[in-house]
Formats: C-alpha cells, sequence, structure tokens
C-alpha cells in the first residue's frame, strides 16, 4: 500500500507488539507505540527508530486495567493524530491469580476484552477520518476453549488463568464480529486473528512453553492492518496469514450480541446502535 498509514499498535513495547511496529514502520507507516507506561513507550520508539531507520514513530501510554487511562489513552491518540488508518488491539495479559482492578472488573477480561472495546469506541471519531478504517484485535486459537459466563464475570466464583485467558480471547472474537456488523456499510472494518503459538513473555508465562518467532507472531497483523485486498473484508477471523473458521461458540450472534450490550454498560458508553 503506497499511502502512509497511521497505526495504533497496543502492548507494542514487546513480543508481538513490537514486533508488528517495527515491521509497520519498515514498511513506510507511522505507528504509535503504546505502552503500559510512558517511559517504556519512549525507550521503544527509541529502539524502534534506529532498527527501523525511521521517525515516524510515536509514544503514548496507558495503563489498560485502568478505564479512566483508557480514555486518557484515546484523548492522547485523537489529539496526537489526524486520523488513524488502523487499531491494532494487540495487549494482552496471561494471569495465574484473580485480581480485581480499580473499577472492580477481572484483570483478564479488563485488559483483554474490556479496555480494547472501551478504546475501539473512544478512537471512531478518528478511525472515521480515514478513506478506509481498520480495527484489528489479536484473540488465540485459546477462543475455541473460551466460555463466557455473564453471572459471574468478575471470577469470584470460580478462577483459573487458562479460562480467564481464553474467555478473553473468545471475547475478542465475538466483538470483532459484532463492531463488523454494526460498522455495516462504513468504510471501518473489524476482524480478529490467531497470531500463532509464538514464544513470547505472555506464553513462556502463561504456558511455560516456547514457539515460534515473534516474527511470525507479527504476520498476521501486519497483513489485516495493510493489504489492500483486504480493504473490504470484515468480520473475519484471520491465522497464518490467511482467513479461517473462528469456533462455533464465536459465532453465535445472540452470544456476541450480549457480550457488546453487557460491554457497554460495564464501561458506561451507549455504543453502536443494532442495525439488525
Amino acid at each position: 500500500m503506497s499511502q502512509q498509514r497511521i497505526v495504533l499498535v497496543t502492548g507494542a513495547t514487546d513480543g508481538i507488539g513490537r514486533q508488528t511496529a517495527l515491521e509497520l514502520l519498515r514498511r513506510g507507516h507511522h505507528v504509535l507505540v503504546h505502552g503500559r507506561t510512558e517511559a517504556k513507550a519512549r525507550a521503544t520508539c527509541e529502539a524502534l527508530e534506529k532498527e527501523s531507520r525511521s521517525s515516524e514513530v510515536t509514544a503514548v501510554a496507558g495503563d489498560l486495567a485502568s478505564m479512566s487511562a483508557v480514555r486518557a489513552l484515546a484523548a492522547e491518540v485523537a489529539s496526537r493524530a489526524p486520523r488513524l488508518d488502523v487499531l491494532l488491539n494487540n495487549a494482552g495479559v496471561f494471569l495465574h491469580e484473580r485480581k480485581l482492578t480499580e473499577d472492580g472488573f477481572e484483570a483478564t477480561f479488563a485488559v483483554n476484552h474490556l479496555a480494547p472495546f472501551l478504546l475501539t469506541h473512544l478512537l471512531l471519531p478518528a478511525l472515521r477520518k480515514s478513506d478506509a478504517g481498520r480495527i484489528v484485535t489479536v484473540s488465540s486459537i485459546a477462543h475455541t476453549r473460551g466460555q463466557i459466563d455473564f453471572t459471574d464475570l468478575t471470577s469470584e466464583r470460580y478462577f483459573h488463568g487458562y479460562a480467564a485467558y481464553a474467555a478473553s480471547k473468545l471475547a475478542n472474537v465475538l466483538f470483532a464480529y459484532e463492531m463488523a456488523r454494526r460498522l455495516a456499510g462504513t468504510a471501518i472494518t473489524s476482524n480478529a486473528l490467531h497470531p500463532g503459538v509464538i514464544g513470547t513473555k505472555l506464553l513462556r508465562s502463561g504456558f511455560g512453553m516456547g514457539g515460534g518467532t515473534v516474527a511470525q507472531g507479527a504476520a498476521t497483523s501486519v497483513r489485516l492492518a495493510t493489504d489492500p485486498e483486504l480493504a473490504a473484508v470484515t468480520g473475519k477471523y484471520f491465522s497464518d496469514e490467511h482467513e479461517e473458521p473462528s469456533s462455533t461458540r464465536s459465532l453465535d450472534r445472540r452470544l456476541q450480541r450480549k457480550l457488546y450490550e453487557v460491554s457497554a454498560e460495564l464501561v458506561g458508553i451507549a455504543g453502536l446502535p443494532d442495525v439488525t
């Protein structure tokens, strides 16, 4: 794609997110590098400038465990970029112990789902300024094992690290599909992806195993962010740079709708109208 794209990559100071930012910079795009702290985001930008030989990089910061910080992050992005062509919801955590955020949410659900849910909606005005805005949400093959218990979203009755992670990754796919449906007829697309089993800090901590390279992990994100052939593709799930079927549960329209409505209420936004 010849035109420079402005891309926000969340969780871009480490692992797949950092590599995704690097690949986008090498392709001539402007990348907003998000980190949990300003210091880490700035340090990553300095390193990426040297590696990519590009100065088209901007540091933005915000702790995605805090919904007020997500709102501040969205405001910062809107103030520093004339538009947003791609929002790449990449940040994620795997926690071994139940932890509640300052907002009272279970932390895995908050960081992996509620934060990108809120951030996406707050950045819709910036995405609408693009001729072809794209929302790309990094999920995982773990979504196939996920279940969402709406009666226990804070995992008070039961918490297991993998169950919480899988549920949040299912939420990512459900959200991507529901956004695609509610944005139908606009110039904004919404897709989800599995990056592969990649040897990141999250994989080592969460699963105690290694995997592929971060370059392999970034490839599908980069394609969804930049490939002109995908300009009109929306509501799909990708793995290994190709469209693949997601789980049967992720295709449940009632579940997609319910999660959307509950999430909007939890983070305090009206959300987009249901077009069906």
